[in-house]
């Protein structure tokens, strides 16, 4: 009866043995160093629909931008850093304070501007300039399938 245990406890471990070096063979034959992620190529859906970057990506982007440090944390500086750069730009006269017309010179300038006929008021036609003029989200073309010639019969 010790026969077979050896015999099982043997054949056990010549399959253990042979698992472990199709493991390290396989372990030896990979680069040391972990590769660059494989590039994505953009693809349409068969609705012609460009996939979008998640609303995860778009944060990770803007919270980069806030971290100058890379720390992992955005400090109460790092936050107020772009508030005022964007202060320091209305602040006209840097006195540290902003009137109602330093304030409002976008709009003011904006109003100017629309105002072609200088009248002080603005048509419906002018007014239709001040509207916010969105970023149009960018669409690849649908790539184009390459027309095989016919093969004549």
């Amino acid at each position: 009866m010790w026969r077979y245990v050896a015999g099982g406890a043997a054949g056990v471990s010549a399959i253990a043995a042979a698992v472990m070096m199709w493991d390290g063979e396989a372990a030896s034959t990979r680069p040391l160093l972990p590769s660059a992620p494989a590039v994505q190529v953009a693809t349409t859906a068969p609705d012609g629909a460009v996939p979008e970057a998640s609303p995860a990506t778009r944060e990770q982007k803007r919270f980069g931008r806030y971290d100058k440090d890379r720390d992992g944390s955005v400090t109460r500086d790092e936050y107020l850093a772009q508030r005022r750069k964007a202060y320091a730009k209305l602040d006209a006269d840097g006195d540290g304070r902003l009137s109602f017309d330093e304030w409002a010179v976008k709009a003011t300038t904006k109003f100017a501007a629309a105002d072609r006929d200088k009248s002080g008021g603005m048509t419906a036609a002018e007014f239709a300039t001040t509207a916010v003029k969105r970023k149009p989200k960018l669409r690849c073309p649908p790539v184009a399938e390459r027309e095989q010639p016919a093969e004549e019969s």
